[in-house]
């Protein structure tokens, strides 16, 4: 299942690893673990943040993605469903409407 990955960095441990010349070498090695259909970086709340689109074939895959980024930064990471076109068509949803009219 496609999912939405969150990533909220806290900036005292996020500059720590920028200052100590880290930061480059984490992230990647935690991408290519991970191998995120896309991944991008942002603002969130005003912290640094990033977004990145997984996929979860297997609820016990989720501590291989959400950990990385807890040892490594001590970041927040949230998990959302993520649908493209063809999936929200194939949902039923016209149907699901007319049954809950």
């Amino acid at each position: 299942m496609r999912m939405l990955l969150n990533i909220s960095f806290p900036v005292n441990e996020f500059n720590k690893a920028v200052k100590d010349g880290s930061i480059g070498r984490k992230i990647k090695a935690i991408l290519e673990r991970s191998k995120p259909e896309a991944v991008y970086f942002t603002e969130q709340f005003g912290q640094r943040a990033a977004v990145a689109i997984v996929n979860v074939e297997n609820p016990s895959q989720v501590p291989a993605f959400a950990e990385p980024w807890f040892l490594q930064f001590n970041a927040s990471v949230e998990f959302r469903i993520a649908m493209t076109p063809g999936d929200l068509e194939e949902s039923g949803l016209e149907e699901l409407g007319r049954k809950c009219a």
